[in-house]
């Protein structure tokens, strides 16, 4: 049983497909196909029900599936901590980062750090901060920059590099502008572009209303905040955004205080973290505003 073979595996149970699976290994679909077979010889038995085009984990499959994880997880890990042995800072470093920090905050760091580390091969996917955040607590990634939890998982170690004062904001023309103090009730007669449910911001927003007993009339979702940011300032609806996108909008005066959102990263606690994580990590840190 080799790490390639179970990474198959697991590639296959995520996709339900071979053809899927073979898309992401690189490989030919009967060669996924021969690694699946070869380890439910070695297991003696069958990690897939195969009927028809689909095919589903079986009870033995599904018993595997968390193991096989445990299995490349802690292989990796040893070879991180075996490379570390090294003082050199090279090699590979996968990040999630979100799409407003790609954009406002990273630059910077990203220049200087690939002029100090030419022999990092640094691979940036562009996402959710929601989706970040549990790529590193299932440790599919090493570390994500993102917003972070208001309350962060017991496995994760989190750390505040920037901060954002939210703000309710309209556009200078909208009515809501012309309002002294905007209340909850206010809000609700005029409509909201907001990020999707499943964001921070979204879901404090809802909570402010569903507390208020007021309808919260959602016309556009989108996770772009520069999307958001211009739609408010064409007039189409009123926001909550950091206040470092808001200058050339109208912030109202509500009596409700957002939280700030505090920015950063996040690494697991269990994962040995390469010479490559701990040099972004240190000009990070440089950074810290």
């Amino acid at each position: 049983m080799d790490t390639n073979t179970l990474k198959a595996f697991i590639v296959v149970a995520k996709h339900q497909s071979f053809s899927e699976a073979a898309e992401e290994l690189h490989l030919t679909q009967p060669a996924v196909s021969k690694r699946i077979i070869s380890l439910e010889g070695q297991l003696g038995t069958s990690l897939f029900d195969r009927i028809g085009r689909n095919i589903h984990l079986t009870p033995a499959g599904a018993a595997l599936l968390p193991k096989a994880k445990q299995i490349l997880h802690l292989m990796k890990s040893t070879q991180q901590e075996l490379h570390n042995l090294s003082q050199s800072v090279s090699g590979s470093l996968e990040i999630i980062c979100s799409h407003h920090i790609g954009l406002h905050r990273l630059p910077p760091i990203l220049k200087e750090y690939s002029i100090r580390y030419p022999d990092v091969d640094l691979k940036i996917e562009f996402g959710e901060s929601e989706s970040g955040y549990e790529q590193v607590v299932q440790g599919d990634k090493e570390m994500a920059l993102i917003t972070l939890a208001p309350e962060p998982n017991k496995s994760l170690i989190s750390h505040s590099i920037w901060h954002d004062d939210m703000k309710f904001v309209c556009s200078k023309e909208h009515p809501l502008a012309k309002k002294g103090t905007t209340t909850i009730e206010d809000l609700a007669k005029h409509k909201a572009i907001l990020p999707s449910h499943n964001t921070f911001t979204r879901q404090r927003v809802e909570r402010l209303f569903a507390d208020t007993d007021v309808k919260l009339d959602v016309v556009t979702s989108t996770n772009y905040l520069d999307t958001i940011q211009m739609m408010v300032s064409i007039g189409y609806g009123w926001s909550v955004l950091p206040e470092s996108l808001s200058k050339e909008l109208y912030e109202m005066n509500i009596p409700i205080e957002m939280n700030s959102r505090q920015l950063g990263y996040v690494i697991h606690k269990h994962h040995s973290l390469t010479n490559a994580a701990k040099a972004l990590i240190e000009l990070l840190n440089e950074a810290k505003t």
